[in-house]
């Protein structure tokens, strides 16, 4: 099953980019360089100049690729929630008991990102953290709910859904399964973002992780 997954290429929708970054070398270079430079100097201040200038090409470049900065935003954090739910189904596929499916996902989910040599281009340790410090931004916009209908975010919505059936499998009684879903996603992303920049506000530090939290909170709730 892990050597077929392989070999597929994680797709993100088309309309986050100009031109696939796959489908050529600087088009790669774009994206593992721009997850570099959001890491070392924050997305506000990331610009395609900035850019151009890491990879020694011009600005107009980018731009046959990506519209502007927020669609690159986009497309790394669509990538990423699609890399997820790749993740996801390598390590569920034979867990054929509904618990411990869904543990495996809440540790999946909760844990920081090590590296992935499936996708050599792409540094998904790095990448967990602009999603941790920046997802909130691709969508707290004005176009949000007109990028919601073109299906930009149908990647993401598409893992919650993952995830609900996996909580309806162990519960079906369960009323809330879309909601505790997305509050695992975003409040796992929350707590790892508490523990790094306010402690005193989390108790996911130093020996508890969000995954000890989340399995806490899930296995509890799910109580029939």
């Amino acid at each position: 099953m892990h050597n077929l997954l392989k070999n597929l290429q994680i797709k993100v929708h088309e309309k986050t980019y100009v031109k696939d970054p796959e489908t050529s070398d600087l088009g790669k270079r774009i994206v593992q360089n721009s997850i570099k430079l959001i890491d070392e100097i924050g997305f506000e201040a990331f610009t395609f100049k900035k850019l151009g200038t890491k990879i020694s090409s011009n600005e107009s470049s980018i731009y046959r690729y990506f519209e502007n900065k927020h669609k690159l935003l986009l497309y790394l954090t669509s990538w990423y929630w699609a890399w997820m739910e790749y993740q996801i189904v390598i390590h569920t596929f034979s867990i054929a008991n509904p618990k411990e499916k869904l543990q495996k996902i809440i540790e999946l989910i909760t844990a920081k990102t090590e590296m992935d040599s499936d996708f050599s281009h792409i540094n998904e340790k790095l990448l967990n953290k602009i999603v941790i410090g920046e997802y909130s931004k691709s969508f707290l916009t004005k176009e949000v709910d007109i990028e919601n209908k073109k299906g930009l975010f149908s990647i993401y919505k598409r893992l919650v859904s993952r995830i609900k059936e996996a909580i309806v499998a162990v519960n079906p009684e369960y009323l809330y399964p879309t909601s505790l879903a997305s509050t695992l996603i975003e409040g796992s992303l929350h707590q790892h973002f508490l523990s790094d920049h306010f402690p005193t506000l989390t108790d996911c530090e130093n020996d508890t992780t969000p995954t000890e939290f989340y399995s806490n909170l899930i296995s509890n709730v799910l109580k029939k």
